[in-house]
């Protein structure tokens, strides 16, 4: 078809091709118009979009926002720790001999160990009394060097000051001023010591009097130690700060090394005696 031969079709052409375009521009608004609506609404965050994570999904986190929660143990483990220091006593002889430190102290504590086993015992035994000491008027001696001590039952112990008689009320007063709550009777020269009933009172005080003792080796302890740092900063003079600090150091950690033996005794002694 040619618009020459045909004039007469040209008009009709024209109105197709005219109402062709406007109908593929309305299907072509048609498709825009959702969009555009979109578009003129706010954008809103479905639950299908993810919001960017705080922390990455990850078992480290940044130190920053990380915490740890240390339990009292632990802190304290961690500061004694820390804070150890181990001095070779050799070269601060001249400062102080960390070893006769050690070496008193540690006096300390065996003169409590002693005294738990010879006081503070519910046994019955010729032993038990052996440390007890006699003020006589020609010096102090142990009572088993002026009598001879026996065990006459479980409930009585005798002692028998036939080699020196004029002992004898020096002996009783000694038995009576301990700390073994004895009360001794006299039949000449021959002393009977009644051996206290094994009472659960009678326990609860035997406790009571370990851990009086237990707090005077303590105080004895802090005074070692007093005396050792106050030797200690006669050398500031001649040393740095740093020496005469780590020495102090290592005195305190002797202290606290002993002081926690005594803990362990006084608790030791006192589960023996309340059974």
């Amino acid at each position: 078809m040619t618009i020459g031969c045909h004039p007469v079709r040209f008009p009709r052409y024209c109105v197709f091709v005219k109402n062709l375009t406007i109908i593929m521009a309305l299907n072509h608004l048609n498709l825009l118009r959702p969009m555009c609506q979109s578009l003129s609404r706010p954008l809103l965050v479905t639950s299908r979009v993810r919001a960017p994570l705080l922390y990455p999904t990850t078992s480290s986190f940044p130190v920053a926002f990380s915490k740890c929660y240390a339990t009292k143990k632990s802190k304290a483990k961690a500061k004694s720790q820390s804070a150890k220091v181990n001095i070779n006593s050799a070269l601060v002889e001249d400062i102080i001999s960390l070893d006769e430190v050690k070496a008193d102290m540690t006096a300390v504590l065996n003169a409590l160990k002693d005294d738990f086993t010879r006081n503070l015992t519910i046994r019955t035994s010729a032993g038990a009394l052996d440390h007890i000491v006699v003020t006589t008027q020609d010096g102090k001696f142990p009572l088993n060097q002026l009598g001879q001590i026996s065990v006459k039952s479980p409930q009585l112990i005798m002692v028998n000051m036939s080699s020196f008689p004029e002992a004898t009320a020096a002996a009783i007063h000694a038995l009576r001023e301990s700390a073994m709550n004895l009360n001794p009777e006299v039949d000449g020269t021959i002393i009977k010591v009644p051996v206290p009933k094994v009472t659960r009172e009678h326990r609860e005080n035997l406790v009571k009097l370990a851990k009086k003792n237990g707090n005077k080796a303590k105080e004895s302890l802090r005074k070692v130690r007093s005396q050792a740092i106050t030797q200690v900063k006669k050398s500031k003079d001649t040393h740095s700060e740093d020496i005469i600090h780590l020495v102090e150091k290592q005195i305190q950690q002797l202290m606290d090394s002993i002081s926690a033996d005594i803990d362990k005794q006084l608790d030791a002694k006192s589960k023996e005696i309340l059974g």
